[in-house]
């Protein structure tokens, strides 16, 4: 199995693609984009080149994928097959269903842009989606059911704090989990420089019984290690891939 590494981890070292050649040395074949590297696009098309790597998917915020010849041309440029939307500003959420229902409609129509000229896209959750809205319902199932042409991007660790079994959300939509992003959260109390978030396999999350059932039970092919905030990127990294690969070696 390849792991990629998600970029936004290391968004604040001097240099990103000065980072390419130690990820490669710990055994990372694949990256994942996000929307501050893409002005550069060609620089760092060069620099994953160099250093032997491939990008397969990247995210890009609502607005920038809504300009679909644009975001088409960095996705080009960068050799990504799977474009993904990773996030939603604090202002366009609602309680209110009708707003959640307006997104899936216009995530259902980018889908079918998007598929049509050859590529892949999906949604990738945080934890608000799984606030209930007035009527009880939550976003990510409206999401979901109202955009059936719509890939998951599933941030297993996001589900967790959402308070809810990602077991049970990736069984009833294994069908749509193309992706995953492996992260772990600390252990309540710890690592609260790095707003509580974990390196893979060393927090609270289950990576041996998840990992076995989504192999199991889905087609996803992507498996991006990422960390929100790390004090340290090259132990995050470094640690992750290690504990991941031990799991593959077992055949989990």
């Amino acid at each position: 199995m390849d792991f990629s590494f998600q970029l936004y981890s290391a968004r604040n070292l001097t240099s990103i693609t000065g980072f390419f050649p130690r990820l490669k040395a710990l055994g990372y074949a694949q990256l994942e984009g996000f929307g501050g590297l893409y002005d550069r696009a060609d620089d760092l098309a060069a620099a994953l080149e160099e250093n032997q790597l491939i990008m397969p998917s990247g995210h890009f915020d609502l607005d920038t994928l809504k300009d679909t010849a644009k975001s088409m041309k960095i996705a080009e440029t960068l050799g990504i097959k799977r474009l993904i939307c990773p996030f939603l500003p604090p202002d366009r959420r609602t309680d209110d269903e009708s707003g959640w229902l307006a997104l899936a409609e216009t995530l259902a129509g980018l889908a079918e842009t998007y598929r049509a000229a050859g590529f892949g896209f999906g949604w990738h959750n945080h934890d608000y989606e799984f606030r209930p809205t007035r009527s009880g319902k939550l976003p990510l199932e409206l999401i979901l059911d109202t955009a059936p042409a719509l890939e998951w991007e599933c941030d297993v660790a996001w589900v967790v704090r959402g308070h809810h079994d990602p077991i049970a959300w990736i069984e009833r939509y294994a069908e749509r989990v193309t992706a995953v992003h492996v992260k772990d959260i600390a252990p309540a109390g710890t690592a609260e420089d790095e707003d509580g978030w974990a390196d893979v396999g060393e927090g609270i999350v289950d990576w041996t019984r998840i990992f076995a059932f989504i192999r199991r039970k889905t087609n996803a092919d992507l498996f991006i290690m990422e960390h929100d905030n790390p004090s340290n990127v090259e132990r995050f990294a470094k640690r992750s891939i290690e504990y991941c690969q031990a799991l593959g070696a077992k055949g989990k």
